[in-house]
């Protein structure tokens, strides 16, 4: 067999069902009953995966997942909860764990998460995404993202807009072993409240009027893969309710449907808003809180990383002239010095923007400052919200302009 599995659980009939599902698998297994024979087992040998159930007779999941990250991190551990003890799911995530699953134990959702898990090693160089630059965020955050593409934990992605946090999340997944499945984009402030459902679960045939055929909604679109939440913080009410059952349940039923259907998607979301202030002002469930937020991923504004501005430009310049079919062009010492002592309220994504323009502009081989159009804005405390924008500034700002921009 190729693959080996050290499964721990005190229960004989669990480790019996367990190593005969893995073993048609063609997965070798070793059982045990508690953490201390599990300890000498990774002693003596390695092992590809590890199954754990939380409650032994001598010790704690979420303490034997922490251990197993301290001593061999390159294994993935999936445990094994009580139903409904989503508290200690969330606990072992942060801890590092891979996945979890609920007793009883699902064996369809069993054997795709053992197929996720073993596939870690192969989706780590998959990676074609590039995030620029070599500030110290720039390199933290990298880090960060190559750490939690090797769990199925959901990840929240908080940045101003123009940061990149689809960018982000992208890169997540082409490093997760979800690599060769979709990657499923979703704005959420941009589907009509009346229609979520519907887009998100999909619907049967003749389920409401206007249904005349049968719907893939986003989870099964996405079936295998990653969902994308962005602006998640624009999610109603109803749809927040809804969105929590199916992660805890891991089920779908579209609208209309008899029964449910098991679900394996990985969720990642994401806002330029607040969600702390979001759940302090009563606009966001505390429980889904705590559930897409396992974690929490920060993005810096482009002015906290104003090194990077010149390897972004030269990036982007350089993308700019490929797509339009146009000769080379480079950035004068003076047009440089503007970008670099500029805010960026609309962060890289107006950077970008900007050297758009100054290319359209600019006839000759060199963009100097004259070709550079920025807004002399600072966004520092806004967190992207338009309507404070309009409060705080004179009617001679060209909003139209900056919109444009961000």
């Amino acid at each position: 067999m190729t693959f080996t599995a050290l499964i721990i659980d005190d229960e004989p009939d669990i480790r019996e069902l367990l190593e005969i599902t893995l073993s048609r698998m063609e997965i070798g297994c070793t059982c045990v009953g508690d953490i201390s024979s599990a300890k000498a087992s990774l002693m003596n040998r390695q092992f590809d995966i590890c199954l754990t159930d939380m409650k032994l007779p001598d010790g704690d999941g979420v303490d034997f997942v922490a251990y197993v990250q301290e001593h061999w991190p390159q294994m993935p551990v999936a445990v094994i909860t009580a139903h409904g003890n989503m508290e200690t799911a969330i606990q072992s995530l942060k801890a590092g764990a891979f996945d979890f699953l609920s007793k009883p134990v699902d064996l369809v959702l069993l054997r795709s998460l053992i197929s996720s898990a073993l596939k870690l090693s192969v989706a780590e160089s998959a990676s074609t995404i590039e995030l620029i630059g070599q500030s110290e965020e720039i390199k933290n955050l990298r880090t960060r993202i190559a750490k939690v593409a090797r769990t199925q934990a959901p990840i929240y992605i908080y940045g101003e807009s123009g940061t990149g946090k689809e960018l982000v999340a992208r890169m997540i997944h082409e490093q997760s072993s979800r690599c060769d499945k979709p990657f499923v984009p979703i704005n959420c402030g941009a589907i009509p409240t009346e229609l979520m459902e519907s887009e998100f679960f999909g619907h049967a045939k003749g389920s409401f009027t206007g249904a005349y055929a049968d719907k893939q909604g986003l989870f099964s679109l996405a079936e295998g893969g990653t969902l994308f939440l962005d602006e998640v913080a624009e999610l109603p009410a109803h749809m927040q309710v809804k969105l929590l059952r199916v992660l805890q349940e891991k089920k779908v039923r579209p609208i209309g449907a008899k029964q449910e259907n098991s679900t394996d998607v990985r969720i990642i979301s994401a806002s330029h808003k607040s969600l702390t202030a979001q759940l302090n002002q009563g606009e966001f469930r505390n429980d889904l809180y705590f559930r897409i937020n396992v974690i929490q991923l920060d993005i810096p504004g482009l002015r906290e990383r104003k090194e990077d501005i010149a390897l972004l430009a030269a990036h982007a310049l350089k993308k700019i002239l490929k797509s339009s079919n146009l000769e080379n062009k480079t950035l004068s010492k003076e047009a440089m010095g503007l970008l670099k002592n500029y805010s960026f309220p609309g962060n890289v994504r107006e950077l970008e923007n900007i050297l758009e323009r100054a290319v359209a502009f600019c006839d000759g081989d060199e963009i100097d400052s004259s070709h550079i159009e920025t807004q002399d804005v600072t966004m520092a405390g806004y967190e992207g919200d338009v309507s404070s924008i309009i409060e705080n500034f004179s009617p001679e700002y060209h909003l139209d302009s900056y919109l444009e921009d961000i």
